[in-house]
């Protein structure tokens, strides 16, 4: 049978006498200063992690732009970091219990800023994209060592504010992707969008090199190793991710690579979940669904992952094509949610961490929040200007940490100590994948709406065309003295038409994905209501109080 080392802290000592207390393992010190750098250092490189893909992502117009690549090339510059972002995930808890925490985690964050350096000077594609996997693999593999680190080495009174460290890779970090991307590429250069994370891996390599508990490395464990698992979950991941950034531009099962995909894809998924419920040492331990609160969790956290990624894709959409922004011109957008974040996620893990306060309660306000903001979308006009966007901003401020915070909790608080290697990739999995399903989902609903609004407003437009006749020609009337020639005007009449009837059509698509939102937070509102059971926040056991009995004269 393999082992690993627990994750907790060892047991603390008695408030009596710190001599009682048992020996703790050489790698798992007493919390200090000097650990506490090292875990800034771990959440340094997940925030470096979480920026090379959001801005590397927004800015991809101009990337393309600079090193001259199509826009059906672009689409592969994405997905091929996300497969393999997400397939790191998956597995990176069984590989840094082998290497050790302080060495996986300090080689894999010089592995992330040193491949940034060439990326500019890819000669084709090809090279590019096996960079980008390359990069991806070792972006992939940080966030599932923040879990551990946070649960592992703080003490059980302030875990749940690690857990609030780690929700902000989930809420703090993606917000501010955007007004990075305009900060280098406006005053810097695009270059930047790739070399932004050297200077800051350099500083989290050696905050962690400092402060990380040099845990011992289990290369023995190579002679357990689940192989079969392996070689069927990573290209399994890699498929489904593949399908969900690619599926809408090829036209889902009109295209032979996208049916292929899914067809194997999918049966080496089954088949790896299969395998991972029987195996002695599964990577992940897929019996942990059959607990309410975890199940509820997961299920939870990709939804409010996929609600996050496309409240924040809307506005920006809506402000890039119909009102022509710039992305420095959408970044207060985005950081109206960001800053915030650095308060309301410590005061949203303080709450969560006061025992009389149940966390499914928070849990509910915070979806509801995220609700609400979805609903006053749905008023969203041609008029709409950034500040419009403000109020459903604010909201969000309150919702992401309070929907994100509590889901952590109910998954994590009722396991034991050996059980977050099973739990972390299962977490950080389905919070990748969650991405890929916004994006998806995004994509989706934005052009068969966007089709359908068009050609409702075609046929309105055609049936009634007399009727419309009589308010006159507002189009011509306004653009009659640029030029004499009547067929000139009347090309250009009729593509000012049709500019407005696109932005018509978008706009009333992103309003119709607003409701759909909606929706989706009113039935989680309900689920979080009736499924999950309460948990307690962590506490220190205390030492029974001696007795104050008067010995017998």
């Amino acid at each position: 049978m393999d082992t690993h080392p627990p994750l907790s802290d060892a047991p603390s000592p008695p408030a009596i006498s710190v001599s009682a207390a048992p020996s703790m393992p050489s790698y798992i010190p007493p919390f200090g200063m000097r650990t506490a750098i090292g875990l800034l250092g771990v959440l340094l490189a997940v925030h470096i992690a979480g920026f090379n893909e959001h801005i590397t992502e927004i800015g991809l117009s101009d990337i393309r732009g600079a090193m001259h690549i199509g826009r059906d090339e672009g689409t592969w510059f994405i997905s091929v970091y996300e497969a393999f972002n997400i397939a790191a995930m998956a597995f990176t808890p069984w590989f840094y219990v082998t290497f050790s925490i302080y060495r996986f985690a300090i080689f894999m964050t010089a592995a992330l800023g040193l491949l940034a350096i060439p990326a500019p000077f890819m000669p084709d594609m090809l090279s590019l994209c096996l960079l980008r996997a390359a990069q991806g693999l070792s972006a992939g593999c940080l966030p599932p060592i923040l879990m551990t680190v946070m649960l592992k080495y703080l003490p059980a009174q302030i875990r749940v504010f690690g857990i609030g460290a780690y929700a902000m890779s989930a809420t703090f970090g993606p917000n501010l992707g955007g007004p990075l991307e305009a900060l280098w590429f406006e005053h810097v250069g695009w270059r930047w969008l790739y070399w932004e994370a050297l200077p800051l891996c350099a500083v989290a390599i050696g905050m962690m090199a400092y402060g990380l508990p040099r845990d011992p490395h289990g290369l023995a464990r190579f002679r357990n190793f689940n192989w079969k698992g392996f070689l069927l979950g990573v290209p399994a991941i890699c498929c489904v991710v593949t399908v969900l950034y690619q599926g809408d531009r090829l036209d889902w099962f009109r295209s032979p690579l996208i049916t292929h995909l899914t067809f194997w894809g999918g049966g080496l998924f089954l088949g790896f979940l299969v395998h991972e419920w029987f195996h002695h040492t599964p990577f992940f331990r897929i019996q942990f669904w059959g607990n309410r609160n975890i199940a509820m969790s997961m299920l939870t956290l990709v939804a409010a992952l996929v609600l996050c990624g496309i409240l924040m894709a809307i506005p920006s959409t809506y402000l890039a094509e119909v009102r022509g922004y710039r992305p420095i011109q959408t970044a207060p957008i985005a950081l109206v949610v960001a800053l915030p974040q650095l308060i309301l996620l410590p005061v949203t893990a303080a709450l969560c961490n006061i025992r009389a306060v149940d966390c499914r309660y928070v849990l509910a306000f915070g979806m509801s929040c995220l609700g609400l903001a979805c609903w006053l979308g749905t008023w969203l006009t041609p008029d709409w200007v950034r500040d419009n966007f403000y109020a459903l901003q604010v909201l969000q401020i309150f919702g992401q940490p309070m929907v994100v915070i509590p889901t952590l909790v109910l998954a994590t608080m009722g396991l034991g100590p050996a059980d977050g290697p099973f739990i972390s990739g299962m977490v950080n999995m389905l919070k990748g994948m969650a991405n890929a399903v916004a994006a998806a989902l995004f994509e989706i609903l934005l052009r068969r709406r966007e089709q359908y609004h068009s050609v409702m407003l075609l046929d309105h437009n055609g049936n009634q065309r007399t009727a419309l006749a009589g308010q006159g020609d507002p189009i011509g009337s306004q653009i009659a003295a640029t030029s004499p020639d009547a067929g000139h005007l009347a090309r250009n009449a009729q593509q000012i038409f049709h500019t407005y009837l696109h932005e018509q059509s978008l706009v009333l698509a992103l309003a119709d994905i607003y409701f759909i939102m909606m929706w989706i937070c009113v039935f989680y509102v309900v689920l979080t209501a009736i499924l999950p059971e309460r948990v307690y926040p962590p506490r220190v056991p205390s030492a029974p109080a001696p007795s104050t009995t008067a010995p017998a004269r």
